[in-house]
């Protein structure tokens, strides 16, 4: 299922290698080149929770996702735009996503209210009327400066019906459209605004491939699938992936949305995905638990009282090459120190780096079936 004949494209995919339905690539930006698959942290207000911009990239990240709705809040796109645009505000040097509002208005269900316009929010800072619609949602990304705009698209719960998903896809089409009208002209950026497309459909493999051809044969720069990790159980997560990720464009990227762990990327990968954002790596960091081979450790456990150990030997993150040992990290979150959250931000974000760089070496290799079982066993 493929519509490659729109040019010039302000983002350009650039498939390497293959191993079965995995796929390593680069995706090349006005500000980089980001090697496929990769994960990025979630900067919602245009920081990762905790961390610089720098110690950002030294995890590993290439690529930040940050938030149209929040920042639109505050400190509103105008501030950003007369300093620079997210690049400068920011400093982060990467290649910068930020995503339209759409997940904002399904989390603050209570608060918003669905139209053709598009969302009518309640503001959850000091109760503002305000309108979401894909034309604003395109304007506040304009003013952001994001390498990659979302579309504005309408998200439901892992447990709506069919009528439901498709009455949201549908919405989503014509959204869609909207925002391809509305995206920011290349004269008033300074550089190309790529603008990704949406696929909905819930766990419904027929519902997700009739809106992947819909949305595939307009102009997007690329697409995602949202949806997910929403409510539904993961193996049907896993199984509706495997239906429609191998049918995406094979010529631009494949982005799943907000998902998730590191058994749920392994899946994705073989699948076909190219990139992933979530909150897990670092919400898990603040509610103490790291990542490891094998799992997670709940450093609040009184089994770490007196460890010695740092979370990993074989992991080159500034907690664990610095050599803060299990024991004390328990005593920084027991006291509620600050540090322990940054340390463990660093370690969580360096630990899915790795993950998806191993994956990508696997299939330049040539080996992804074997990196995969290996991987789930380690889960």
């Amino acid at each position: 299922m493929t519509q490659t004949s729109f040019e010039p494209r302000p983002v350009r995919f650039e498939l390497q290698a293959k191993s079965g339905n995995a796929r390593a690539g680069l995706l090349h930006t006005s500000h980089g080149t980001v090697e496929t698959p990769a994960f990025m942290p979630v900067g919602t207000q245009a920081t990762v929770k905790a961390l610089s911009a720098d110690e950002i990239s030294l995890t590993g990240a290439q690529m930040v996702i940050m938030n149209t709705y929040h920042l639109w809040q505050r400190p509103g796109p105008e501030v950003v735009r007369e300093l620079g645009g997210l690049h400068a505000f920011s400093r982060f040097k990467g290649v910068i996503a930020t995503d339209s509002g759409g997940f904002q208005a399904f989390s603050l269900g209570e608060r918003t209210k669905l139209t053709e316009e598009g969302f009518q929010f309640s503001s959850h800072l000091d109760g503002a009327k305000l309108l979401l619609s894909p034309e604003k949602a395109m304007e506040i990304q304009g003013a952001l400066g994001s390498d990659v705009a979302m579309q504005l698209d309408v998200c439901l719960s892992g447990q709506s019906d069919r009528e439901a998903l498709i009455q949201a896809m549908d919405r989503t089409t014509r959204w869609g459209r909207r925002c391809l009208d509305a995206r920011r002209p290349l004269e008033q950026g300074g550089f190309p605004q790529a603008v990704f497309g949406i696929v909905q459909g819930g766990t419904d493999a027929e519902l997700r491939r009739r809106h992947l051809a819909e949305l595939s044969a307009m102009e997007f720069d690329g697409l995602a699938l949202g949806g997910f990790s929403v409510g539904e159980p993961p193996e049907k997560m896993h199984a509706a992936l495997r239906e429609i990720a191998p049918q995406m464009d094979p010529e631009r990227i494949h982005y799943l949305m907000g998902v998730g762990t590191p058994a749920d990327l392994v899946h994705a990968i073989d699948a076909g995905v190219d990139l992933f954002d979530c909150v897990m790596p670092t919400r898990n960091a603040r509610n103490g638990q790291a990542f490891v081979p094998g799992g997670k450790i709940v450093i609040k456990n009184a089994a770490y009282r007196t460890d010695r150990r740092v979370l990993d030997e074989n992991c080159d993150c500034p907690a664990c090459k610095g050599g803060y040992c299990r024991a004390y990290l328990r005593h920084l979150y027991v006291a509620g120190e600050i540090l322990v959250h940054r340390l463990l931000s660093l370690h969580n974000l360096r630990f899915y780096a790795k993950w998806v760089n191993e994956a990508r070496c696997a299939i330049l290799e040539n080996r992804y079936e074997a990196f995969r079982a290996e991987k789930l066993r380690e889960v």
